[in-house]
């Protein structure tokens, strides 16, 4: 499947037929996507869909693959150091060294990318602040959260000041303060005009931070576009009603109903019209719904739709 998604500059990175394959397991098949200067694009799916595969082939981790990946007019295959230098990767695992300092470790991995001297020193200072840990720089990373190891690992990959930043499950298992660090550093990254590549299977953090999104479930593109497309070409005009005395076969003669949660989804052509027959009649039968409200559909639906699967069934 191919797809072409626009949201702000030029185009930035273009993904040509790239599959992946481990021994007989097929990570990623013939994936196709372009993706713009200065957005925030997110790949969600399920977990082991191939989206750190993905991130890894992006980001020149894993250099065995078929097909190829352009970044800014470069092919990942034939220009790989230049290709790197345009690139912050955050891995989904942590790597730092735990019984070296905060600053120590961006000390290390600025000197990968060729900081050295006094422009090593103020970067990591300049980081430190950036990720909310300017007053733990000289502290061991062995005494810090969970999520303070987080936010120095996405530390290290900023070092550089790279133009794309490559974010792989960074929110998972950390705590809510860590989470929105995390997104203020992202939207920080935004304004500054980086383009974000931002993994998970979280839905509602997509939906929050990201202007364009793929949908990859089984190493396979399953659709793709800016927020607003995707909402608004699967959106179904339906009701959501819950409460006592309210169940599935009440409600079909009003339309197509689903169960949703602890309540009902309400399929109808017309649903303001729906919404008072519903009212009329809940109260001929003396029923009190604890929610009448029209239903607009989210990601989480989107991809149930296409695949039949939750993304946290995995």
């Amino acid at each position: 499947m191919k797809a072409t998604v626009k949201k702000g500059g030029d185009l930035v990175i273009k993904i040509e037929n790239v599959s992946k394959q481990y021994d007989s397991i097929q990570a990623l098949e013939t994936i196709q996507l372009t993706i713009s200067e200065g957005s925030c694009f997110g790949i969600v799916g399920p977990n082991g869909a191939g989206k750190s595969t993905l991130m890894k082939i992006l980001s020149g981790v894993l250099q065995s693959f078929d097909g190829d990946i352009i970044v800014k007019g470069q092919s990942v295959k034939k220009s790989k150091l230049d290709v790197k230098r345009l690139i912050g990767y955050i891995p989904q695992d942590i790597c730092l060294e735990e019984t070296l300092t905060a600053k120590d470790n961006l000390f290390y991995f600025g000197s990968l990318y060729g900081l050295k001297g006094k422009e090593l020193h103020d970067r990591s200072e300049k980081v430190l602040k950036q990720i909310g840990l300017d007053e733990r720089g000289k502290d061991k990373v062995v005494t810090f959260s969970g999520g303070m190891k987080r936010r120095l690992n996405i530390g290290c990959a900023l070092l550089h000041e790279p133009s794309i930043v490559i974010m792989d499950e960074p929110t998972v298992g950390i705590d809510p303060q860590s989470r929105n660090s995390i997104f203020s550093i992202i939207h920080e990254l935004k304004e500054k005009g980086s383009t974000i590549i931002y993994s998970s299977h979280y839905m509602e953090e997509v939906e929050q931070l990201c202007d364009s999104i793929a949908l990859i479930d089984k190493g396979a593109l399953i659709e793709s576009g800016t927020m607003d497309e995707l909402l608004d070409k699967y959106n179904k005009p339906s009701l959501f009603i819950s409460g006592e005395g309210i169940n599935e076969m009440s409600l079909n003669p009003f339309g197509e109903t689903e169960v949703k949660g602890n309540g009902y989804l309400l399929q109808s052509e017309d649903p303001l019209t729906t919404l008072e027959k519903l009212i009329v009649e809940f109260r001929i039968q003396n029923v009190l719904p604890r929610k009448l409200e029209l239903y607009q559909p989210k990601l989480e639906d989107i991809f149930f739709d296409l695949t039949g699967t939750q993304l946290r069934d995995s």
